[in-house]
């Protein structure tokens, strides 16, 4: 009987490793990618009651007079915020308010979400769609769902059979490919008072979608990233970069410089749970642009699709004064705009066998860009402890929506916050750049910009 049992099992794991490395999807599922879905895999038709419009096309046309570089104008100035929710009339929104939202309503009192009517800006290149339609036939997770293989390009799996390839496609999603911009990071204590923790220049290199790569030569890194601080005096000069693959075929880099040594030294630990240094330890190095790093310590499960309010469309707060923006408790409620979308739920959940401070989580990810608008993180207790954002701003000049410009997180427990990637007040926003060499994304480099 124990051996039976034992075969058993064994069986069960090899047919469920062989149905994790199946090909995303058929080619009659593929084709509702050019009919009912948009060509990223979202629902192409608006919702029953018209509150979420139908996709049609994205912006994917720059403001008249803007350059890149500058600050993305606020695409609906006039309009007006169709309801707000706060802790008294929460209940009647419920099922379309995350766990941390309504937690945030019920610790402040003065916080509010003001829901504006709903636009799906999200948009790509014609390229972008291209590749995400070869990539539902061809695409494969491998590795127990915490690798993949034969994607590039596109979204690699943009009718998701499961949680690990919905977050491929949010690690993966389109930004716009090169860019940089420089940054700020606010943080704000307990008792309300508002600190620059960090500032430099952030600089990404999507090489996933590099111009002229494919899948044949994709060499199994996906994004590189170099961050470099310029402040405050005490971390100019520190810097960190980060080499990010999809297999442990192309296994990940990461590098620190840090002033006081005069090294450049490998840096395993900035991933997981450690507290990220950029943050003043607020938030974790695996919640940086909300999502860094591998998360091979959960389980991932997709719950399925539903309707909340996220923020979207914020071009306005990406410009807005800092002291309008970063308030006492949390972001000016007046200054951050919400809007009615459909989301991806993914529940991570503690593998058996691991260990990590936020055993539980719960993440919410746009279905037209695919990134992650908010997510939330219980402890070992099962108390919600940590929930996050990401602004979403939009970039019809790429086109693109991004989630990597103006994230951050709350502490519930101890009442800190802190905005990550803010370039509010200075002179250049999220930067399209022309491709960017390997070479800049070397040790090497990272010593000579780092150095003081």
């Amino acid at each position: 009987m124990k051996q039976t049992a034992t075969h058993s099992l064994l069986m069960a794991a090899l047919l469920a490793g062989a149905i994790s490395a199946q090909a995303g999807v058929t080619a009659e599922e593929a084709a509702r990618l050019k009919s009912t879905l948009t060509p990223m895999g979202a629902e192409k038709a608006g919702n029953k009651d018209g509150s979420i419009p139908p996709w049609e096309g994205g912006l994917t046309k720059a403001t008249p007079g803007y350059k890149n570089g500058d600050a993305r104008p606020d695409l609906y100035p006039g309009e007006k915020p169709l309801l707000s929710i706060n802790a008294k009339n929460m209940a009647q929104h419920a099922d379309k308010l995350t766990d941390g939202v309504q937690a945030l309503m019920k610790k402040y009192p003065d916080f509010r979400i003001d829901v504006y009517p709903t636009h799906r800006t999200a948009a790509a290149p014609q390229s972008v769609y291209d590749n995400t339609f070869k990539n539902a036939t061809r695409a494969k997770t491998i590795e127990g769902g915490y690798g993949m293989e034969g994607a590039f390009g596109g979204i690699p799996f943009p009718i998701p059979k499961d949680g690990y390839e919905a977050m491929w496609n949010q690690r993966t999603a389109w930004r716009g490919g090169n860019f940089s911009m420089p940054m700020r990071v606010w943080v704000v204590t307990s008792d309300g008072k508002r600190t620059m923790a960090s500032g430099g220049t952030q600089t990404i290199r999507q090489a996933f979608y590099d111009k002229d790569g494919s899948a044949e030569k994709f060499d199994g890194y996906y994004q590189y990233g170099k961050l470099v601080v310029n402040a405050p005096g005490s971390k100019a000069g520190e810097a960190i970069l980060a080499l990010d693959g999809v297999s442990e075929a192309a296994p990940r880099g990461l590098w620190q410089y840090l002033v006081g040594q005069r090294r450049v030294r490998k840096a395993p630990s900035v991933a997981y749970d450690t507290p990220d240094s950029v943050t003043s330890g607020i938030g974790l190095f695996d919640e940086a642009f909300t999502l860094f790093g591998p998360i091979d310590k959960h389980e991932l499960k997709l719950v399925g699709k539903k309707e909340i309010y996220i923020p979207y469309n914020n071009n306005r707060a990406a410009s807005a004064k800092i002291e309008d923006l970063v308030t006492p408790n949390t972001l000016n409620p007046t200054q951050v705009r919400w809007e009615l979308h459909r989301v991806w739920e993914v529940e991570a959940t503690l593998a058996a066998g691991k260990r990590h401070v936020v055993p539980k989580r719960k993440y919410y990810i746009d279905e037209d860009s695919w990134q992650i608008a908010l997510f939330d993180g219980w402890d070992a207790k099962g108390q919600l402890w940590r929930t996050n954002y990401a602004l979403m701003l939009t970039a019809p000049d790429i086109p693109a929506v991004s989630n990597v410009v103006l994230w951050g997180g709350y502490d519930m427990q101890t009442g800190a916050y802190y905005l990550n990637m803010a370039s509010n007040e200075l002179p250049r926003q999220y930067e399209v750049q022309p491709p960017i060499p390997r070479s800049f994304f070397s040790a090497e480099s990272l010593s000579s910009e780092g150095a003081r």
